[in-house]
Order: structure tokens, then C-alpha cells, then sequence
């Protein structure tokens, strides 16, 4: 397992596209080098024609009627959505229906699921980044850093999620292995990448896989069976903030309540990882002073690296991580 390097690449983008709605939260890519990203609004939309981005097409598909977040592809012309408000949603791309797979999970109601992946066996993994914060308080988790992140596992037929692991600092992005012998879970107050083992001898057991990023890991895609993890780093590291960390729990506490009432203003200092199964960074990108701020998902398309954003209007098309 690596430590991300000192020496990154530069970030280069290429051009901003508009798409008509605010918060791309996640963004991932189609066989056909389609975009689909959800926004603010609670719709969900399909960018189309990347490859020639002065006529991008976007496309409405569905309405959540929520805040989706996370989203997952499915083989059979579906979409899991991770809806901040609505919870474990699955959506038919044929005819724009949405129907609710999970809304709470023992006993509590779920919210702020943040990330999902589906396996082979039919199961769903989902994670919870806080139980004490809602998404337009996220930043009060990460000051106080609460440890209430959970992993989830939806079994196949069933629509209740069972607890698989807890104590998670800001679970987010969620991705499997390519083999499914393991997923890995972006842990955003802990600039950690977790893993956390489904088979084999050391199946239902975690351990660091990539630590000390250099930012806050986000929403994680996977570039196909045999490519790379990309992980989306939604800002740098705050050394005071780590520091802060270790103050009393009462300390955190009052803090995080004010921080939820400061207007968040993100750095131009932007970034994305590629990691492979073997924990090591294959590339590791990053742009200071960009105009386009909080990179909360990345994936390849047409040729280009797009980057998501909580916060902006639109994504960001940037050059493909060079070959190594």
C-alpha cells in the first residue's frame, strides 16, 4: 500500500460544461461514454456528446424528489441512486421510474446514505457518512468528526439493510475490487481509503488500504474491470483541523455547531487519485487555484476526466491522467 507522493501531476482542464442544474454530487460513465450525475433539484441527468463538448446534450431522466448523491450503473438498464433524503432508490433509465429499495436500517431512518455499489450476488453496499448530521450540515461531522459512518449490505430480494461496519469517520465513496473480494470505502474525516474484506480467510475484517492522503477523499469509480479506482479529493488537508481532532469531545461539539453556521467557502486547490487493488497510487492529480472547487466525483468519458463538484453549476472536463 502506497502513500500518496509529494510530486503530483498537474490537473489540467480543458473546459467547464453548463448542465443546467446545480451540485453534480457523483458523476459516472456508461459503455457509450455517457455522463449521468444527479443534482440539486433531485433530478437525474445523462450528458451526452463529450467528445464534441461545444454541443453537449443533457437529458432529464428521473426525479428523485430528494437530494440523490452516490450513484451505481446496473447491467439491466438501471441506476442505484443514494439519496440524502429519500434514501436507497433504484431507477428504471427505460422509463424514468423510481422505486425505493431501503429507507431505514434497524429501526433509524436512513439518511445520508452517500455511496453504493452492487455485486455480482445480487447484493447492495451502501454507505452512511453521518447519523448525526444531514448533508447540508456535512461539514459539522468533519469538525467534530463523530466516527457515526456505517457500512451497509442490502441482500438480494430483501429491503432491509443489515450494520456490517461501523465507527466509519464520514463514510463516502464505495467501490469493489475486481474480483469482489473486498470494497473499498473513502473514509472523508480520516483521509484514509478503508478496506474491508467479503472473502477469504480475513472475510469480515478492515484495515487501511491508502492513509495520509493528501486531501478529503469523496466518491470513488471504478475505470472498468481492469482499470483503476478514481478518487475524488473534495479539498486539501487542514493541519489545524487535525490537530482540533483531538480535542474533548464537549470542545468538537460546540464547534461543529458553529461551523454549521459559517458559510462554507472551499479552496481552489483541487485533486483526484487512481488506485489500484494493490493499494498503490497509479496517478495523482491535483490543480491549485482552479475555479471550479469541491471535486466530489471524477470518472473517464470520451476522452476526458470529468470532474463532479457538490457546489458548482456544471462539471469540468479535464486531460486523461498520462500513461505510466
Amino acid at each position: 500500500m502506497d502513500r500518496p507522493d509529494d510530486r503530483p501531476d498537474a490537473l489540467l482542464a480543458r473546459r467547464y460544461v453548463a448542465i443546467g442544474g446545480r451540485g453534480p454530487e457523483d458523476v459516472v460513465a456508461d459503455a457509450r461514454g455517457r455522463v449521468l450525475t444527479g443534482v440539486e433539484d433531485g433530478r437525474i441527468l445523462r450528458l451526452d456528446g463529450l467528445t464534441e463538448p461545444e454541443s453537449v446534450r443533457v437529458e432529464t431522466l428521473a426525479d428523485t424528489g430528494g437530494r440523490p448523491l452516490g450513484l451505481e450503473l446496473l447491467p439491466d438498464d438501471g441506476l442505484l441512486v443514494c439519496d440524502a433524503e429519500r434514501g436507497l432508490l433504484r431507477i428504471d433509465l427505460g422509463d424514468g421510474s423510481v422505486r425505493v429499495l431501503a429507507d431505514s436500517v434497524a429501526g433509524e431512518r436512513l439518511r445520508f446514505c452517500s455511496n453504493v455499489v452492487a455485486l455480482s450476488d445480487g447484493s447492495v453496499y451502501l454507505t452512511v457518512s453521518s447519523r448525526r448530521y444531514p448533508l447540508h450540515q456535512w461539514l459539522g461531522d468533519i469538525v467534530e468528526h463523530t466516527g457515526t459512518g456505517r457500512l451497509l449490505r442490502l441482500a438480494p430480494d430483501s429491503d432491509t439493510p443489515e450494520v456490517v461496519l461501523e465507527g466509519l469517520q464520514f463514510a463516502n465513496g464505495l467501490a469493489a475490487s475486481a474480483d469482489e473480494s473486498f470494497l473499498v470505502i473513502a473514509e472523508t474525516g480520516a483521509y484514509r481509503l478503508t478496506r474491508h474484506w467479503l472473502t477469504g480467510q480475513r472475510a469480515g475484517h478492515s484495515e487501511p488500504f491508502v492513509e495520509d492522503l493528501p486531501g478529503m477523499p469523496d466518491n470513488i469509480w471504478r475505470a472498468g474491470p481492469d482499470g483503476p479506482l478514481w478518487v475524488a479529493l473534495a479539498g486539501p488537508r487542514v493541519p489545524p483541523l487535525d490537530l482540533f481532532h483531538r480535542a474533548p469531545d464537549a470542545v468538537r461539539h460546540t464547534a461543529a455547531r458553529i461551523a454549521v453556521r459559517v458559510p462554507y467557502r472551499p479552496t481552489g486547490t483541487i485533486g483526484a487519485l487512481a488506485v489500484d487493488d494493490e493499494g498503490h497510487v497509479v496517478h495523482h492529480l491535483i490543480a491549485r487555484g482552479s475555479p471550479f472547487r469541491m471535486v466530489t466525483g471524477v470518472c473517464e468519458a470520451a476522452g476526458h476526466l470529468v470532474l463532479g463538484s457538490l457546489r458548482e453549476r456544471g462539471v469540468a472536463l479535464c486531460e486523461p491522467a498520462a500513461p505510466k
